[in-house]
């Protein structure tokens, strides 16, 4: 037995690199195994959930946080700038088309999500201004933001 299929547990598909399994039995509670770390998704209690873990939304928010935060300190540490903290919060919405002058889209509506990003240390403005330009070059971000296609086949499990 793999490192990867112990870490999953007995009889417990382990995913392989770079994958992600999500497996649902009952509820809207689902289980999420990334490399060896578990974790659980859930909706809350008043859109059917048990609230057992943060919904899709937040973990997509999270993935857009985290890399944001990962890629400022790489960048700080790199330049060997004083960036003693970071903290990022996002917050998801979905507004009017219309109300987005610099929305493709003109009909319907559109995801948005808001960042702060706070940065304490001792940095300058110019300091400043470029880590909030690297910001946008986390790669979740990029992704976020450039074209996407989701490929999805059909795998039956077999009738037991």
């Amino acid at each position: 037995m793999s490192g990867g299929e112990a870490a999953a547990g007995a009889g417990k598909p382990a995913p392989g690199a770079g994958e992600v399994i999500v497996i649902g039995e009952a509820g809207l509670t689902q289980e999420v195994r990334a490399g060896r770390h578990q974790l659980t998704a859930d909706e809350p209690a008043s859109a059917g959930g048990a609230d057992a873990g943060p919904n899709p939304y937040d973990l997509l928010l999270a993935a857009l946080g985290t890399c944001t935060a990962m890629t400022l300190r790489l960048y700080a540490d790199r330049k060997g700038w004083p960036l003693r903290r970071i903290e990022v919060r996002l917050r998801h919405s979905r507004i009017h088309a219309e109300d987005c002058a610099d929305c493709e889209t003109k009909e319907g509506r559109v995801d948005r999500i808001d960042r702060v990003v706070g940065l304490e240390g001792d940095l300058d403005g110019d300091q400043i201004t470029r880590l909030l330009q690297i910001a946008d070059r986390c790669p979740v971000h990029r992704t976020l933001t450039g074209e996407i296609r989701i490929e999805t086949k059909l795998r039956l499990a077999p009738a037991t």
